[in-house]
């Protein structure tokens, strides 16, 4: 399949931001909205945004940061992240915009989100303030609660998460369980065994940090997420 890309800025709070679009030929079955890890978008995140293509759908990787705005060294990526993981009301906002921006530029409102680490925790929190999506797939994402949670969440979640994560622990993981039930959602959860974060990044291989490219659990994890958009998007 040809899929075809490009840059799309889009403006908020006089703020620029720096989408990437993806497009399959002919129309898309929907737009997956792909949430970048804690450096900011960058070719990982367009490539995911290109899968989704290949798959059918559009991919369009976002950007809450703010365009030029990248993390290259762990302290560069905690600075970028931080002030938006502690205010996490203005995080959704600009999901929001992304997601809008994401509908307009596809020319479709059937959507989904899928985000990596800093972006699975983005896209819990698109499920959690029920964002006008079907679904979210969140990889090696971070668990923590934003204090709005809705008393209902309607967009189905499914939860890719490496059981040796030190960045979301297992007391981390029965704290979502909770929310996810009390919420009312349709929830999934896959833990794969002996597995850190960031375990679809081939480029991870810092077993002291916790984050470890796992193979075995990359293609495991993105056959789940097949099926799942295959349920939610068609």
């Amino acid at each position: 399949m040809t899929v075809t890309t490009r840059i799309v800025d889009y403006e908020q709070g006089g703020q620029t931001y720096e989408g990437f679009l993806a497009m399959p030929e002919g129309s898309p079955k929907g737009v997956v909205v792909v949430a970048h890890a804690w450096g900011g978008q960058s070719e990982f995140e367009q490539d995911k945004a290109k899968l989704m293509a290949e798959w059918g759908y559009a991919g369009f990787a976002l950007d809450v940061y703010g365009k030029g705005k990248r993390g290259e060294t762990n302290e560069e990526c905690e600075a970028l992240m931080t002030p938006l993981a502690s205010n996490r009301p203005e995080l959704q906002s600009r999901l929001a915009e992304a997601l809008s921006v994401a509908k307009k530029e596809a020319g479709t409102d059937n959507a989904a989100a899928i985000g990596f680490c800093f972006g699975g925790l983005s896209v819990l929190d698109m499920a959690r303030t029920n964002m006008a999506l079907k679904g979210v797939v969140s990889f090696h994402g971070l668990f923590g609660a934003p204090g709005n949670t809705a008393d209902k969440i309607g967009p189905k979640v499914l939860a890719l998460h490496g059981w040796e994560d030190p960045m979301a622990t297992p007391d981390d993981v029965m704290d979502f369980s909770k929310e996810m039930t009390s919420a009312g959602a349709d929830w999934q959860l896959h833990a794969y065994g002996a597995t850190m974060h960031a375990f679809t990044n081939p480029h991870a291989d810092n077993p002291d940090f916790g984050t470890v490219y796992d193979a075995g659990a990359d293609r495991r994890s993105f056959a789940a997420c097949q099926d799942f958009l295959k349920e939610v998007l068609g």
